[in-house]
């Protein structure tokens, strides 16, 4: 499909969202605890039920545009919801006031629909709002701000127009670099960003300015994790499903995307040598040769419930199997960890305390 066309289509959705954007059996992957959705579980459980415990509820992007991965086109958004919190929200308790839930969507589109989709929502950051949030640790030497984050600064992140097909492939080529160069011992990354670099992270990490105050995260946050690596990296475990830019604005998302081995403390949680799964994903606004903002997401809930922490209460529990089918799903031909693999590699850090 042209690109013009799915973000025009992408935006008329944004504007009105109805379920005729989604192909009939597209595939729905939601943040915990709702993983896996159709479309009409999107709208009802999800949308449904943001609608009936967020009063006058809205929805603002500031950040939107479109690109091709792999062959394939897709389109990105993110920015907040916005609404009245009035009745409890999964287990979240209504605060009674206006509230903010940060949200981001990737859609692969075919013949004018949504075919394929990730959405994320920081619900972490709904509940350190209303005083929810039951972990005092971030993984970084500092706890980092809490709060709504702002779109670029630049205010011209809805790229509707079509952009420089040659600047948007070298944006996203700067990106790829950068993404290698992460978990580097002589931290090879700093070179790609600007010194006042702007990270808008996931509430439960917090979010930093200054390349200093972000390596006081990056840094510690791979350390906790024996070969920390994400979807650029070809590990073999995990890929990115989508990586593309259209102009300035780059993009990536992974269904898994990180992954490593605890063998550090990690949101209150004591390593057990567990190999743990992050689904993740990326804006970042490039100026000149130089990073200079970035919205992440991380699928938190996801990550807790794999180390044992269900926020939800849901009673679920994540098996070895689960995760070794999530993380083949998305890494296609490149060669994943079945299951016994991961268990059996759980098993040997336990058994060796090779923890920090």
């Amino acid at each position: 499909m042209d690109v013009t066309a799915a973000k025009a289509a992408f935006r008329d959705y944004l504007r009105a969202p109805d379920p005729g954007f989604f192909a009939e059996d597209a595939s729905l992957h939601v943040v915990h605890p709702f993983n896996e959705l159709s479309v009409g579980g999107y709208f009802n459980e999800l949308l449904g039920s943001l609608r009936t415990s967020f009063a006058h509820l809205r929805r603002a992007d500031y950040i939107a545009f479109g690109g091709t991965f792999e062959g394939a086109t897709w389109v990105t958004s993110t920015g907040y919801y916005t609404g009245h919190f009035h009745t409890p929200f999964l287990t979240i308790q209504p605060t009674g006031t206006l509230a903010h839930l940060r949200v981001g969507e990737f859609h692969r589109m075919e013949n004018g629909k949504a075919v394929e989709s990730y959405i994320f929502i920081d619900l972490p950051e709904l509940m350190i709002a209303a005083g929810q949030w039951p972990i005092t640790e971030s993984p970084g030497k500092d706890r980092g701000f809490t709060g709504y984050l702002p779109g670029p600064a630049t205010q011209d992140g809805l790229v509707w127009e079509t952009t420089d097909p040659e600047r948007s492939l070298a944006s996203a080529a700067m990106v790829t670099d950068m993404l290698r160069a992460l978990a580097t011992p002589d931290e090879t990354w700093r070179p790609y960003w600007s010194d006042d670099m702007l990270w808008y992270g996931p509430a439960a990490f917090g979010s930093f300015t200054g390349i200093e105050n972000f390596a006081g995260f990056q840094v510690p946050f791979e350390a906790a994790f024996e070969g920390w690596s994400g979807g650029a990296a070809g590990n073999g475990m995990t890929a990115h499903f989508a990586r593309f830019a259209d102009g300035d604005y780059i993009c990536s998302g992974g269904w898994p995307s990180l992954t490593g081995v605890q063998t550090g403390r990690f949101l209150g949680v004591d390593p057990a040598g567990k190999r743990v799964f992050m689904r993740v994903c990326d804006w970042w606004r490039r100026e000149g040769d130089l990073l200079v903002e970035n919205w992440v997401f991380v699928d938190i809930p996801h990550v807790l419930l794999q180390l044992g922490v269900d926020l939800f209460g849901t009673g679920q529990a994540i098996s070895d199997a689960e995760i070794a089918s999530e993380a083949q799903s998305v890494s296609g031909s490149q060669p994943s960890m079945s299951a016994p693999d991961i268990a059996a590699e759980n098993a040997s850090f336990s058994a060796s305390g090779d923890m920090r």
